[in-house]
């Protein structure tokens, strides 16, 4: 069928992946239409760029009609969405997002990254170096990567990388998104217990990692980090005709707050650090391999690479101070991320900020995961927002809640953010960083102008 007959209809065009995918199928001659009650920077002004933002905010059923070929569900949209509704009572085909990203890769190899923690950073290196040597690839990833103004490609290239997600597939199908890949690779980073509005037991959640180790097809390959206990359980599990292959942390050194990979008699530069990116840097090695770049040839590239975005990323960066950000937010990455700073500084104190705003974070019974996560930090600073509580419909908690879980009296808690950056800027800065942690915003704050409110 032409791509120009192709209609789709994006319910939740907003969505951080959603609108990246909805981009990709209008750069392939396809008609795009959507709706969203919400749409935020950066969605708002690459859907506009691209003619696609919807005229108003909003649900509209008669926007659904008979000559669609498709309709593609958001995980923002309810059950009861109007148009989703609408879509059914004409008996439309609904996909969730990995649904059609597999409809649309069926003839290519897919690569599918999973773990609870450094997917994104590790599709991210996969398709810079990919990229830097010219290849034929298509992709999907869940963060904005230097060099690539969209975060979804179709193309007719023979491979494409996906981040696969462990989370609900759409509102109306609870299968977590990297079954719906079919992966001929997988890699698996990582198993730490999150989500617990959706797997609300450590137990439930594993078993997710699991299946997909299963889905691994008959000559199909699987990747897992061998330093990661859950991981190796999982992975090192036989399946008949699968290749299984394990990794660990890529031998290093610190100098002068650079990280330097060891190759051989080489010392190789790198932008990334932390023991976490150090494992996802050999396991993106081990896909490429795979795929047919050489350790050479990676070697060459990943010097190039900047990181992912909010992956701790620098906002400022001086003789004796930097501010750095990352989306940590559940447990293991939380404690992993500020052990990382602490490593790559070490003579420097470190302020360490949380945000809770996830619904396991702000869950009062899940806080006692986060026992002893900030314990690298020689100021620990937690922040939330008592509506973003109310939104989410959770019960209340406290302050004293979070200090309880998080098992230290002393830790800074506020409801606040003026209160909070009050506190910050009451800090001397000398030799000193700050870490922003947070899969939220802060309560929109600006990280551009963090740096002259600490000064």
């Amino acid at each position: 069928m032409d791509n120009n007959s192709q209609k789709i209809h994006f319910i939740a065009i907003g969505g951080s992946i959603m609108h990246n995918l909805a981009i990709a199928l209008h750069k392939k001659g396809y008609q795009i239409s959507g709706s969203d009650d919400e749409i935020f920077e950066p969605s708002k002004s690459k859907l506009e760029k691209y003619g696609l933002l919807p005229r108003e905010e909003g649900w509209n059923p008669d926007k659904i009609t008979t000559d669609l070929n498709a309709v593609i569900l958001g995980m923002h949209a309810r059950k009861d969405n109007p148009e989703l509704l609408r879509a059914k009572e004409l008996g439309l085909k609904i996909y969730s997002f990995p649904e059609y990203l597999y409809e649309q890769s069926q003839d290519k190899q897919r690569v599918v990254i999973a773990g609870s923690h450094g997917k994104t950073t590790i599709t991210s290196i996969i398709i810079h170096v990919l990229k830097f040597f010219n290849r034929k690839f298509d992709f999907a990833v869940g963060a904005q990567i230097e060099g690539f103004e969209t975060m979804v490609q179709l193309s007719d290239a023979p491979v494409i990388i996906i981040e696969g997600d462990e989370y609900l597939s759409s509102p109306i199908d609870d299968t977590p998104k990297f079954l719906k890949y079919h992966h001929h690779i997988g890699l698996i980073s990582g198993v730490a217990w999150d989500h617990i509005n959706v797997f609300p037991s450590e137990e439930k959640y594993v078993r997710q990692f699991d299946k997909f180790a299963d889905a691994s097809p008959k000559s199909g390959t699987l990747i897992y980090c061998e330093e990661d206990p859950m991981a190796t359980v999982i992975g090192s599990k036989e399946r008949a005709d699968v290749l299984s292959i394990g990794y660990k942390t890529h031998p290093h050194f610190i100098e002068n707050g650079t990280t330097l990979l060891t190759y051989g008699n080489e010392n190789i530069p790198i932008k990334l650090f932390g023991k976490h990116n150090l494992q996802n840097i050999n396991g993106a090695k081990e896909v490429l391999k795979k795929i047919g770049i050489s350790e050479d040839q990676f070697y060459l590239a990943i010097q190039s690479f900047q990181g992912a975005s909010k992956r701790l990323e620098y906002v400022k960066e001086s003789e004796n101070m930097a501010i750095i950000k990352d989306y940590a937010h559940a447990p293991s990455k939380v404690g992993a991320t500020t052990l990382a700073v602490k490593e790559q500084y070490p003579e420097r104190d470190l302020v360490a900020c949380l945000e809770l705003h996830t619904f396991s974070s702000l869950n009062k019974e899940f806080l006692k995961e986060y026992s002893g996560t900030m314990k690298c930090a020689n100021v620990a600073v937690i922040y939330y927002n008592p509506a973003t509580i109310a939104h989410k419909r959770l019960d209340p908690i406290s302050k004293d809640d979070i200090k309880k879980g998080f098992n230290d009296p002393d830790i800074n808690v506020f409801d606040d953010i003026n209160e909070m950056l009050d506190f910050l800027q009451q800090q001397d800065w000398t030799d000193k960083n700050l870490l922003m942690m947070s899969s939220g915003t802060f309560n929109d704050l600006d990280f551009e102008k963090l740096p002259s409110l600490l000064n």
